[in-house]
């Protein structure tokens, strides 16, 4: 059986449908990245265009699914091993004389990354004065993250990724392993939040000494990369830290004078002015 493929014409259609009904603007997101993403849609849902826009105009709740499929949820703990363990080497040491430490994990996905976060820094010993966010577009995958339980499968890559971090203990000091499900333990999520945030439409929120984002910008089109960029700008104290990881980097020249590369390889970056 041979199935719809999704023109041009039609998926600048999806996107004025999603922004009028839904106000979620997808204008800004790669336009090769949005194609694949509509015609996979089609061939899990088995709809042809029409039907596609239609039920996305009358059926809220598949919206949500809609919305689930379009933003690209991949993640894993300590995922990039490399990326740690410069985060441990280079940003943490440059935190330990602060007294308040704020980190924003954009783009979070189900949580996995952004409690990597919150061990390495508990075993450094900051945790204790440290908060963290972690915001998506995405509601399910926030739900999830609150939960911080996770498939008991994952944690043997999980750990290795840990190990080759050089973390100091063992991940299984931070998680309970219940039956086929690994729960993060309650120390680790006393200072953590979850919450939506839609990094197309919605503006600063806090100011934080970290910021990461990673495996999102890839997505977007050069104007959004660079208004995004200048979010996270706008939203780092000053010589905060801008975490992309290996995959993204700030293009934009007059951005990019705004920071200081600290590692060039895993792309991170320190506010200098």
């Amino acid at each position: 059986m041979t199935h719809e493929v999704i023109t041009d014409e039609q998926v600048e259609d999806i996107i004025v449908v999603a922004k009028n009904i839904y106000g979620f603007d997808f204008g800004g997101y790669s336009r090769a990245s949005l194609k694949r993403r509509l015609n996979r849609i089609m061939v899990l849902k088995r709809l042809g265009y029409f039907d596609l826009r239609n039920t996305l105009i009358n059926n809220e709740n598949f919206f949500h699914d809609f919305l689930n499929e379009i933003t690209v949820n991949v993640t894993e703990m300590f995922r990039d091993p490399k990326f740690f363990k410069s985060i441990k080497d280079n940003v943490l040491p440059y935190l330990s004389s602060y007294p308040h430490i704020k980190v924003w994990n954009a783009g979070c996905s189900t949580g996995e990354e952004l409690y990597s976060f919150a061990i390495l820094f508990e075993e450094y010993g900051l945790y204790n004065r440290s908060f963290f966010y972690g915001t998506d577009i995405n509601h399910k995958v926030i739900e999830t993250a609150k939960e911080g339980i996770y498939d008991l499968q994952k944690m043997k890559q999980y750990s290795e990724n840990y190990l080759a971090v050089d973390g100091g203990k063992s991940l299984a000091n931070h998680y309970v392993a219940q039956y086929d499900a690994a729960s993060i333990v309650r120390n680790l999520k006393k200072n953590v939040l979850f919450s939506m945030h839609n990094l197309v439409s919605d503006g600063p929120f806090n100011e934080f000494q970290v910021i990461s984002c990673r495996n999102v910008l890839i997505y977007f089109n050069p104007q959004l990369q660079n208004s995004v960029i200048n979010l996270f700008y706008e939203s780092l104290a000053n010589f905060g830290f801008l975490c992309l990881g290996g995959k993204e980097t700030i293009r934009d020249q007059r951005l990019a004078k705004k920071f200081k590369a600290v590692d060039k390889k895993n792309n991170i970056y320190q506010k200098i002015n």
